[in-house]
């Protein structure tokens, strides 16, 4: 079953991040709470950590990319 990750909240006054880093590769297994990516606000870099484990299949964001709460980010195979 495919799921698709959603960009979660970082901050009670924050509705839009950066994308800094991003640590996933398509094909890669990942845990739960393994970092996926990391985003800037205009305090700090927070790291996304994956909510559950699975395979990569699809990555939906770039590096540069502004990304609101609640877009897409990834699809995650589980």
């Amino acid at each position: 079953m495919r799921s698709t990750l959603k960009m979660p909240k970082v901050g009670d006054a924050v509705d839009e991040v950066v994308i800094n880093d991003i640590q996933a590769q398509i094909g890669a297994r990942v845990v739960e709470g393994q970092t996926l990516f990391v985003v800037e606000t205009d305090k700090s870099q927070i790291e996304i950590p994956a909510p559950f484990g699975g395979t990569v299949v699809e990555i939906l964001i770039a590096v540069g990319d502004d990304v609101k709460t609640g877009a897409p980010t990834l699809v995650l195979e589980v």
